[in-house]
């Protein structure tokens, strides 16, 4: 049985990675940790577990490995003290807010011994992996460009801080669509010229819409929006959709889309039911399969940098109002 806790509730992702756990008949949550101990002694209520209020104490508990589900700019402290103990780590995205940190939390876990992944789940979306199978195999020829969207609703709290989030919505949606295609298509982002800023709403410090425009080491072409776009009354939280141009077809891809639209007079507006298959489980899966092998997980920390960089020079590139290369050294 691998022990799995969990560092912080201030994502939401985090409730997901929970119920995963706790669905797995060879992983337990074992025990909670947060630096807001009201929300941690919340979510540990809520999934039946610990709430260990002293970091280190957690750390000690005979714990296998941890997801950490923080503010941005914690992850690293977060993974550090985590490598430290020993333990696996499996660490949201984006990995950092820093290329400096990122690198920081690779080195640590080098020198501990331990693995560190990036909470990337689009890549357990069965459309998404028979999309990486149908180009595996050729069927679409050389791939000359890609249009993809992540929209979602505003998530509040410190996501709009970019002194605890690092950016906005380019920072929060960008990371998912550039560590896709690099999957998909096994090329490296070259360059990025973005255009964002706040747009939709008052009273927020950072972006809310970027608009993205990227070149890749194999000739491909993206355009991505990246957006909290979404009204409150909208289905769900967001989407992700890519329109893939080959030289022997065009694939359009809805990763979300095993719905059934739902018309309730209880909510008063449209809602969407899934039917389908929970990404989230994919990627919980694949980690606890690495910390009991003692292997890497599958979605690696060097995939977390290379989606980071892409997004930094996207900040950079608003900043100047031109094109930025994308250092891969």
């Amino acid at each position: 049985m691998t022990r799995v806790g969990i560092m912080s509730f201030a994502h939401m992702h985090a409730f997901a990675y929970a119920d995963c756990l706790r669905g797995l008949p060879d992983a337990e949550l074992t025990a909670i940790w947060d630096d807001e101990a009201d929300r941690g002694r919340d979510s540990a209520k809520q999934f039946e577990v610990d709430f260990i209020e002293d970091q280190a104490g957690f750390l000690a508990t005979g714990l296998d490995a941890v997801i950490i589900t923080s503010e941005n700019v914690k992850h690293r402290t977060m993974v550090e003290n985590a490598a430290n103990a020993g333990l696996w780590i499996l660490c949201e995205k984006p990995i950092a807010t820093t290329i400096d940190d990122a690198k920081a939390m690779i080195a640590a876990c080098d020198a501990a011994a331990v693995g560190l992944g990036t909470a990337f789940p689009c890549r357990y979306i069965p459309s998404m992996m028979d999309v990486k199978k149908r180009i595996d195999a050729g069927e679409l020829g050389d791939i000359y460009a890609c249009s993809c969207t992540n929209n979602g609703q505003f998530p509040g709290g410190w996501f709009a801080d970019p002194a605890l989030a690092g950016g906005g919505a380019t920072m929060d949606h960008t990371v998912h669509v550039a560590d896709a295609l690099r999957w998909l298509l096994g090329q490296e982002f070259t360059s990025v010229y973005c255009e964002n800023g706040n747009l939709l709403r008052e009273g927020i410090e950072t972006d809310d819409v970027g608009s993205l425009h990227l070149e890749m080491s194999g000739g491909t072409m993206v355009s991505h929006v990246a957006s909290w776009n979404r009204p409150a009354s909208f289905p769900t939280w967001g989407d992700v959709t890519m329109e893939i141009i080959g030289e022997k077809g065009v694939l359009a891809v809805d990763a979300f889309n095993q719905k059934l639209d739902v018309y309730s007079d209880e909510a008063v507006k449209a809602e969407w039911a899934y039917w389908g298959d929970d990404c989230n489980l994919g990627l919980v899966a694949d980690f606890v399969d690495a910390v009991a092998n003692k292997r890497p997980p599958t979605v690696s920390a060097l995939d977390g940098l290379r989606a980071l960089e892409v997004t930094t020079a996207a900040y950079e590139s608003a900043r100047l109002h031109q094109s930025v290369s994308i250092d891969l050294s």
